[in-house]
C-alpha cells in the first residue's frame, strides 16, 4: 500500500512508524490515526502569517525524532480545534499593516511587536516570505530603531530553510511557502520579559486577473503565537488614474470609504484574534460608468463557479443620484411606549434631515387609526422638512397595530403619483428598451407588533402589497422587539425586492435605522437585471438583484456552464433613463487562484434555501441540498448540524464515518437539536423567529464567507439562549444548548475541503 507523500516526509515508512517507544506496526488502527495526523498536517499547511521569529535554542523545540503530529481524542462536549506545535514562546501582540496602492504599484508597511513571557534570552531569525506572485523592488527594514541588512535567499535556497525547520518539527505548515523567495534576519539577544518590534517595507507589482488588480497580504498568524493578537489593523490605500470601481475582500470585513472616484481606502481593524485567513483585497479601475469585474473558478472541463463584482463608483454616483419617492410609516400603538418611541422618533428625525434635495416624501403614523402628515408626496424643502420635524417630535405611543390599513395608505401614494412623462420634476425620457423609468419608491416601515386592527391575514395583507404592481416599490421593514411577526415582514420584504431587519432589545433602534438609511440614501442604478450570452448562469446570488446606491457595489456568485468569450448585459435605470452596460467576460481561464468562490456561493446558496424553508415549508428536496452543501463546504451552524446528523443516520452511515458522533451520543444535546430545527420551521414570533430570520439575512447578504459564518452562528447561539421552559429545566437545558453549540464547531473548512 502506497503511504500519502506527507507521511513519507514525516519519517514513516510503508509499513513501519518511529515513536518514543520503539517500532510500530502498521494496522488499521494505526491507518485511521495516520490519515487524522495527515488532516492536521494538511490544516497546518493552510495557514500562514506575517513575519515570524524562529527561535534557535533546541530546548524549544517539541522533538528531535520525525514523529508526525499524534491526533488528541475529542474532550466530552468541549469545542475541538486541531492543536499545533508550539514551536517557539514568543507571542505577536501587535500588527499594524499600511499599504498605499497606486495604479499597479503597491507600496507596504508592516510594523509588529513580539514579546518573550519567558524568564530566558533568546536568540532567534526573523523570516518573511515573499507574497505569492509578488516582483520587489524594493525591501527595507528596521528592528527597534535600527535599520538592518536582510538576506535575501531565492525559492531554492529558501525551500531548504522551510524543510530544516520541517524535519525540526517546529511548523510543518511552513511547506505552504515553498517556491517562495524569503527574507532573513538574525535577532539576539531576545530580552526575558522584553518586546522587539520589527518594521519592514517592500514594492511590488500587482498581478490583473479579469480586469482585478489584486492585492495580497499573509496575516493568519494563528500558529505564530503563543496568544491571540491583541490587536491587528490593515490599512489599504488607494489611488488610481482611471475611475476606482469595484473594491472587494473576499476573507475579510473591510471598511470601504471613498474619497472621490479615484481615491479610496479598505481599512480591517480587530482586537484579541486569531487571524484564520489571509487578508486579500481585489479592486478594479474602469472607464465605464458602471464597472462590472468577473471572476471565475472551473470544477469541471465546461462549467465552475463565478463570482462578478458591478459598481457605478463615484464618478457617475456624483453626477446622477436619483430622486426618490419616501414614505416613512411609524407604528404609533401602545407597545411602542417608553424607549421605542424616543428612539424610532430620532431616527426617523434623521432621515427628514437627510432627504436629498429632489425627493418628494411623506410621514404615516399608524395605530388604531391611519394619520398622514401631508396625505400626499411633498417636496423635501426646508419648510416640509421643518413641518415634519415637529410633527415627529410630538408623536405619542397609543393603541392597537393597523398594519394592512397603514401599508394600503402608502401604497396609494404611489399609485396615485405622476407617471414620469407628466411632470417635469424628472428627467425627460429618452429612448428606452421596454418602458420609462419610474422614481424609485421607497416606504421604510417600522413596527413592533403583529397585525391587530382590521385585516390581520397574513396572505390578504400580502395579497395587498403584490397588487402594487409597479415594480419600483420597495418596502423596507424594522422590526423593533420580539413580538413582531417576523413570517409577515420577511414576505413583504422578498415581495419587493427588499430586506428586513430586526431589533433586539438590547440594540439600538436609531443607530441602525441611520445606518440604513445612508446607505439607501442616494440610489444610482435601480431594477437591474443581468444577462450573460453564450454562457450559461443559474442559481445567482443576490435574487432578484438589489438596486445600487452611491459608495455600494452588487457582490453577486452563481453557477456557468460552458467556456470561452462571454458578453455579459448589466440593464436598469440610471441617469434618468433605462440603460444598457456591456461588458466582455473570460470564462475559459483554468485558474486555481480563487478557490474562495465555490464555498461563498454556497453559503449564500445556504441562506436562500433555509429562508424558504422557514417562511414557506420543509420539502426533501430543499432539506437534503441544504444538507449536502453545509456537509461539503463547512457552513455548520446548530441548525445544519442537526440535518447533517438526520441525514447520516437516515442512509445508515456507519458510526465512524458520521460527522458528528458525540453529538449523536448526547441524547440532551440531541433531543435539543430537533427541538431547535422545529422551532425554527414553525415559529413566526419572539427570540427564536428573529434568530432565524437574522440567520438567514447573515448568510445572504455577506460579501465572504467567513463573516457570513460568523454572523450567522451569533444568531444560532442567540436562539439557543431562549429561557426554558421551566426553571427547574434550566440547568440541564442550557448545558445541552451549550454542548450543541460546541459540537457544531468541530468542523474545519481547509483546503478546500471539510473536516
Amino acid at each position: 500500500m502506497q503511504m500519502p507523500p506527507v507521511c513519507q516526509r514525516a519519517g514513516m515508512t510503508k509499513k513501519w512508524e518511529y515513536s518514543r517507544k520503539g517500532p510500530v506496526q502498521w494496522n488499521m488502527k494505526r491507518w485511521t490515526l495516520a490519515l487524522m495526523g495527515l488532516f492536521l498536517l494538511v490544516s497546518l499547511s493552510d495557514s500562514r502569517g506575517l513575519g515570524l521569529i524562529i527561535i534557535e535554542d533546541s530546548r524549544y523545540w517539541p522533538g528531535q525524532e520525525p514523529i508526525p503530529p499524534q491526533p488528541q481524542p475529542f474532550p466530552p462536549h468541549h469545542h475541538f480545534r486541531p492543536t499545533p506545535y508550539r514551536f517557539a514562546p514568543l507571542e505577536i501582540q501587535q500588527v499594524e499593516v499600511r499599504t498605499h496602492i497606486r495604479d499597479q504599484i503597491a507600496t507596504t508597511s508592516v510594523e509588529e511587536e513580539f514579546f518573550n513571557p519567558s524568564s530566558q534570552r533568546l536568540e532567534g531569525s526573523f523570516i518573511f516570505p515573499v507574497p505569492k506572485g509578488a516582483h520587489l523592488d524594493k525591501f527595507a527594514m528596521e528592528i527597534d530603531g535600527k535599520n538592518v541588512s536582510a538576506e535575501l535567499l531565492s525559492a531554492d535556497k529558501a525551500r531548504a530553510i522551510y524543510e530544516d525547520i520541517v524535519r525540526k518539527l517546529k511548523d510543518p505548515g511552513l511547506l505552504e511557502y515553498a517556491g517562495r523567495d524569503l527574507f532573513k534576519v538574525r535577532i539576539f539577544p531576545i530580552e526575558p520579559g522584553s518586546r522587539k518590534r520589527v518594521k519592514l517595507s517592500y514594492t511590488e507589482i500587482l498581478i490583473s486577473d479579469g480586469g482585478l488588480l489584486s492585492y495580497q497580504l499573509p496575516l493568519n498568524t494563528e500558529k505564530f503565537s503563543a496568544k491571540p493578537l491583541k490587536s491587528v489593523h490593515v490599512q489599504v490605500d488607494l489611488e488610481s488614474t482611471r475611475s476606482l470601481k469595484s473594491i472587494y475582500s473576499p476573507t475579510h470585513s473591510v471598511d470601504v470609504k471613498r474619497r472621490d472616484a479615484h481615491h479610496a481606502s479598505a481599512s480591517y481593524r480587530e482586537s484579541d484574534v486569531r487571524p484564520e485567513a489571509d487578508f486579500s483585497l481585489y479592486f478594479a479601475p474602469e472607464k465605464d460608468g458602471v464597472g462590472v469585474n468577473v471572476l471565475t473558478y472551473p470544477s469541471g472541463p465546461d462549467e465552475g463557479f463565478f463570482l462578478m463584482l458591478a459598481s457605478p463608483g463615484l464618478d457617475l454616483a456624483e453626477r446622477k443620484i436619483l430622486p426618490r419617492d419616501i414614505v416613512f410609516v411609524l407604528d404609533t400603538s401602545g407597545s411602542m411606549s417608553g424607549k421605542k418611541i424616543q428612539q424610532a422618533k430620532k431616527a426617523l428625525q434623521f432621515c427628514v434631515e437627510n432627504l436629498n434635495e429632489k425627493d418628494r416624501f411623506e410621514i404615516i403614523r399608524f395605530s388604531t387609526e391611519v394619520e398622514p402628515l401631508f396625505d400626499e408626496l411633498v417636496p423635501a424643502d426646508s419648510g416640509h422638512q421643518q413641518k415634519a420635524l415637529d410633527f415627529v417630535s410630538h408623536l405619542k405611543a397609543i393603541g392597537g397595530t393597523a398594519i394592512d390599513d397603514a401599508l394600503k395608505a402608502a401604497l396609494q401614494l404611489h399609485k396615485s403619483s405622476p407617471h414620469p412623462e407628466e411632470t417635469d420634476q424628472l428627467v425627460k425620457p429618452v429612448r428606452r428598451l421596454d418602458s420609462y423609468s419610474e422614481r424609485p419608491f421607497m416606504i421604510i416601515f417600522l413596527t413592533d407588533g403583529r397585525p391587530t386592527i382590521g385585516t390581520t391575514d397574513n396572505e390578504q395583507i400580502l395579497s395587498s402589497v403584490r397588487r402594487s404592481g409597479r415594480s419600483q416599490v420597495r418596502i423596507f421593514c424594522f422590526g423593533i422587539g420580539t413580538d413582531v411577526n417576523t413570517h409577515l415582514l420577511d414576505k413583504i420584504s422578498e415581495e419587493t425586492r427588499a430586506f428586513a431587519q430586526y431589533v433586539l432589545p438590547e440594540e439600538d433602534l436609531e443607530v441602525k435605522l441611520s445606518s440604513f438609511y445612508a446607505k439607501i440614501k442616494e440610489p444610482v442604478l435601480t431594477n437591474p437585471k443581468i444577462h450573460f450570452a453564450p454562457i450559461h448562469v443559474s442559481q445567482i446570488y443576490p435574487s432578484p438583484l438589489q438596486d445600487i446606491f452611491k459608495g455600494e457595489q452588487i457582490v453577486i456568485a452563481g453557477k456557468y456552464s460552458g467556456s470561452g468569450k462571454a458578453t455579459i448585459v448589466l440593464e436598469g435605470d440610471a441617469e434618468g433613463d433605462h440603460r444598457l452596460f456591456r461588458f466582455e467576460a473570460d470564462f475559459s481561464r483554468k485558474t486555481e487562484r480563487n478557490d474562495f468562490i465555490p464555498r461563498f456561493w454556497a453559503t449564500r446558496r445556504v441562506g436562500y434555501l433555509m429562508d424558504q424553508i422557514r417562511l414557506h415549508g420543509e420539502n426533501g428536496e430543499l432539506r437534503d441540498e441544504v444538507t449536502q452543501l453545509s456537509r461539503k463546504y463547512g457552513i455548520v451552524t446548530p441548525y445544519t448540524a442537526y440535518l447533517i446528523l438526520e441525514d447520516e443516520q437516515r442512509r445508515g452511515l456507519p458510526e465512524q464515518a458520521q460527522s458528528f458522533q458525540s453529538l449523536n451520543k448526547d441524547r440532551e444535546a440531541k433531543a435539543e437539536a430537533g427541538q431547535n430545527w422545529s422551532r425554527f420551521k414553525t415559529e413566526t414570533d419572539g427570540y427564536q423567529a428573529l434568530a432565524g430570520s437574522r440567520y438567514g439575512l447573515a448568510l445572504k447578504s455577506a460579501d465572504n464567507a467567513g463573516d457570513a459564518l460568523s454572523r450567522s452562528g451569533l444568531e444560532s447561539s442567540r436562539a439557543l439562549s431562549l429561557n426554558p421552559a421551566s426553571p427547574a429545566a434550566a440547568p440541564a437545558a442550557a448545558s445541552a444548548r451549550s454542548r450543541l453549540m460546541d459540537y457544531s464547531n468541530q468542523s474545519q473548512f481547509t483546503g478546500g475541503k471539510n473536516f
